[in-house]
């Protein structure tokens, strides 16, 4: 379900999030036709049959307290959801991520489906998942700690059922991660949180009880035994990599008369061999069960090889390409108005113009579909200050540059946050997006607009298709960004394994 039924909410922020996503993606397919929506405040029989569909409402009954619920915006809900009833075959598919009934009939179809299965822990929003599935694999069960995580996640993966997109704490739940995963898993993944490599004084430093999460996460995968493994981190876990290949390669599973264990391996890429427009190096982890090694004559060796074989045929992309055929912007110069839609500083849902494919990069990330939304594009707001230092710093320039020394406030610090303002190149791959972004963007001032890249700036930069919504805050948007795997990337690794399932 996405929708809980408003007599059983437990979340009333999101309840009200995913009806005006639904307003918005009404309104702005009429706005693009020019078509006006005629005002409603009393519900029709198909109306109502509508909301109980989409699981708004259980019966008729609910109406009322729909209607305190939603307060101010219910003659909007009810007039765009008239607007769509009459108007269906102008939005095809597009609203039925918030349709229970159509996730369920989805959701069935894909059960019937052969496709490769997959866990995700430490799923995040999805970059992995989004991937993987990109390259025909099925998610069976997904989970995170981040609500707002679980709630992008959920929206944008109709295709699996919201109860297996679980927010919980892993330590809650391996111990009984059967009541969870119900099948054979082909392959387990997820970037479990890592943090101890400073404590060089440890005879082994992944046993730092920072890294508590990871040895969760190799415990999820004893009791699971998938085919293979892939784990993703920082480049800092190099300090520990042959560590963990230990704990990998200490792993025996006793399971239906046989006994299995695993090889491992890994490697530091850079994403924009893997055709995104960003140079961001992640530590990928490899493990391959032994029957599967014997059986498919594949080690993670091999695999890797095989990997970088496919990135060679990969094109460079630089940030340029990532910031095409996107509306341009300007910064909300007044506090508070970061969440506020307009058209000159930007919308969490908006028209799109422009050419979901109008370079390779776009073409790439969008899998070559036109898109008629664009979504979380909107500019963060900018003081006075900020904006002046925008203003004159030109593209590779950063906070230690003489023009800006009148005004910057850091400057005693320079020595230390140098990069603390940077205004990005156009014609280089970006500099890694990081969650850090939540805080501020002064790291990524958009080369030659005079503010910060916008939360769908950065999602092109992770090569996250336009249409993958993030939900919640808008500050959170950029959190959930930042954490992500590069979509493409993990497109191209899913490919060279699925070979071999």
């Amino acid at each position: 379900m996405i929708f809980e039924d408003v007599g059983h909410i437990t979340n009333k922020e999101e309840f009200l999030e995913k009806i005006l996503v639904y307003i918005r993606l009404v309104e702005v397919l009429a706005e693009r036709q020019n078509i006006s929506i005629p005002q409603v405040s009393i519900p029709s029989v198909d109306m109502i049959k509508e909301m109980k569909d989409m699981g708004v409402i259980y019966s008729e009954g609910d109406l009322i307290l729909l209607k305190k619920t939603i307060a101010g915006i219910y003659d909007r809900f009810l007039s765009a959801l008239s607007f769509y009833l009459t108007h269906q075959q102008l939005y095809g598919n597009q609203l039925d991520k918030l349709n229970n009934k159509k996730r369920k009939e989805l959701q069935k179809k894909e059960a019937k489906t052969h496709k490769p299965k997959m866990v995700d822990f430490f799923a995040g929003a999805g970059g992995l998942s989004c991937g993987f599935t990109q390259a025909g694999f099925k998610v069976c069960f997904a989970n995170d700690f981040e609500e707002v995580c679980v709630r992008t996640y959920r929206y944008n993966h109709p295709e699996l059922p919201s109860d297996k997109v679980l927010k919980e704490d892993i330590r809650k739940i391996v111990s009984n991660i059967e009541n969870y995963v119900t099948e054979d898993v082909d392959i387990v993944v997820g970037g479990p949180p890592c943090q101890g490599f400073s404590s060089a004084n440890q005879q082994r430093i992944i046993d730092d009880p920072r890294n508590e999460l990871y040895k969760y996460y190799i415990e999820a995968i004893k009791r699971i035994c998938p085919k293979f493994v892939v784990m993703e981190n920082v480049r800092g876990m190099l300090s520990v990599a042959n560590q963990v290949v230990e704990d990998y390669k200490s792993i025996l599973i006793q399971k239906d008369g046989k006994e299995y264990s695993y090889d491992v391996a890994y490697r530091l890429f850079n994403s924009v061999n893997f055709g995104v427009s960003q140079n961001r190096e992640r530590l990928i982890y490899v493990a391959i069960r032994n029957d599967i090694t014997k059986s498919k004559h594949i080690t993670p060796e091999l695999l890797f090889q095989k990997i970088e074989q496919a990135c060679e045929e990969n094109p460079h992309y630089n940030l340029q390409s990532a910031l095409e055929f996107i509306k341009p912007l300007d910064a909300p110069r007044i506090k508070g108005q970061t969440e506020v839609d307009d058209e000159k500083t930007g919308m969490k849902i908006g028209i799109n113009d422009y050419d979901s494919c109008g370079n390779l990069y776009l073409k790439n990330i969008n899998s070559a579909r036109k898109l008629p939304y664009v979504f979380n594009h909107k500019a963060r707001y900018c003081s006075e200050v900020n904006y002046e230092i925008f203003k004159r710093l030109e593209q590779g320039e950063d906070a230690t540059n003489p023009k800006i020394a009148d005004i910057m406030p850091y400057a005693h610090r320079n020595g230390i946050f140098k990069d603390k303002y940077f205004k990005l190149y156009a014609d280089k791959p970006c500099r890694t997006i990081t969650a850090h972004m939540k805080m501020d963007c002064l790291s990524h001032i958009h080369p030659y607009q005079v503010r910060s890249l916008t939360p769908r700036e950065a999602a092109r930069v992770q090569s996250f298709p336009d249409d993958y919504l993030f939900l919640g805050a808008y500050l959170k948007t950029y959190m959930q960004i930042g954490n992500a795997v590069p979509v493409l990337m993990a497109k191209q690794i899913a490919t060279i394994i699925k070979k071999y399932i």
